[in-house]
């Protein structure tokens, strides 16, 4: 791996507005709140079913609202350590046995600390909420329309996740994407990790998927890659989870710069941060050094994050505007204003933003500095960047 360029230090990244589309509850989940002081496992996770298993565990130790609203809390103030202006979060209720029955209550315990955080400048957050794979057609529908009948306004969209060894089985989701499409919900969908480039045009093409969550496997198919471009279709990547996972060798040979030089657009994401011991900034440092990027380079894909997310159009528009001016600052130096609030990188404490507890068996084969694995996630100690800055009201000097 090189060498991230002079000019990308962390509070540069940290400063560049940005949105995470790709992060898993599941995967947000501090030793501590599951835990407490008992011994807390630690499983050698190198491959999807391994995760799946893990995430089971974890979650099925949350039993009491405030629980979640410590994961929520935890969660805003990462994200506002790594300049993340908006978050869409993937909530898949299989994996929460406590929970996954009153999906109503989950959601409230959630709002209420989300809520305060954007209140106190934090970032907007938006749930995504999944299905799984292993699904019957009926299972999905039920919970779509119970996504429906709550009507909650942190539900901003659709997703489905899980593992696609066995088969995509796409054909039993139809239904519950046409609903969620009808009622205006966003949709998002797994594919291209466990499955080939077949499961993302599916994902595109039969459940009607705004943004492919990985879709890296797209590159065997030259012509999926073409129409992906063509049309638009954002591609959420997680380098590093791909690498754990054992979805590409490492990040020297990972798909996602031929992707972007074909014209996908792509943004980086954290996938189960807490799990690998990372967080967004270190993502942008490990990817720009493993292929040479630049501002430039950075800025396009933050802007691509913050085009696909679920914000409103409004929202996103200004945010872009700020991503854009940024990607093409000289390397003289860089700040956003925000409704005439101006936010320096310097003193931006990005370090704090990761997990404690988090193993390091997956971060340290690519390259995670120990920096990143600090006890933030216990403390909650962390510096909030571009404060009280909403996509909204985003604007670039």
């Amino acid at each position: 791996m090189t060498a991230v360029p002079e000019d990308l230090d962390r509070d540069w990244i940290a400063a560049l507005p940005k949105a995470e589309v790709h992060l898993h509850l599941e995967g947000c989940v501090p030793d501590h709140v599951a835990f407490g002081s008992e011994p807390v496992p630690d499983p050698e996770i190198d491959n999807l079913a391994d995760l799946l298993a893990h995430l089971d565990t974890v979650c099925g130790r949350i039993e009491r609202a405030d629980q979640l609203g410590e994961i929520a809390r935890l969660l805003s103030r990462r994200a506002s350590a790594a300049g993340a202006l908006h978050v869409d979060v993937i909530v898949n209720p299989s994996h929460w046995p406590h929970w996954r029955d009153r999906l109503g209550a989950m959601v409230d315990a959630l709002d209420g600390p989300l809520a305060e955080a954007e209140q106190d400048g934090g970032p907007t957050v938006g749930l995504c909420v999944s299905l799984s794979r292993t699904h019957r057609a009926a299972q999905a529908e039920e919970l779509v329309d119970r996504v429906l009948e709550l009507a909650h306004p942190r539900i901003v969209g659709l997703s489905i996740d899980g593992n696609e060894a066995g088969g995509s089985h796409n054909e039993r989701f139809v239904e519950a994407f046409g609903r969620a499409r009808a009622a205006g919900l966003r949709r998002c969908a797994h594919a291209g990790e466990s499955s080939g480039p077949e499961g993302v045009r599916e994902a595109v093409e039969m459940l009607g998927a705004e943004r492919i969550d990985h879709g890296i496997r797209c590159i065997g198919d030259p012509g999926l890659v073409a129409d992906l471009a063509r049309r638009g279709v954002p591609l959420d990547v997680c380098p590093t989870s791909n690498v754990v996972l054992g979805i590409v060798d490492d990040l020297a040979s990972h798909p996602l710069e031929a992707l972007r030089l074909a014209g996908v657009p792509v943004s980086l994401n954290t996938d189960d941060p807490l799990l690998y011991g990372i967080e967004l900034v270190g993502e942008y440092e490990r990817t720009a050094a493993a292929f040479g990027w630049g501002r430039t380079e950075l800025g396009r894909v933050a802007r691509t994050s913050i085009e696909s997310c679920s914000t409103g159009s409004a929202g996103a528009a200004t945010g872009v505007a700020g991503a854009s001016a940024i990607a093409g600052a000289s390397a003289s130096g860089v700040s956003a204003s925000a409704s005439g609030v101006s936010a320096s990188a310097s003193g931006v404490s990005a370090s704090v933003a990761s997990a404690a507890g988090a193993s390091a068996a997956g971060a340290s084969a690519v390259g995670v500095s120990t920096s990143e694995v600090s006890a933030a996630g216990a403390s909650g100690a962390c510096s909030p960047v571009l404060s009280g800055v909403s996509l909204s009201g985003l604007t670039a000097i």
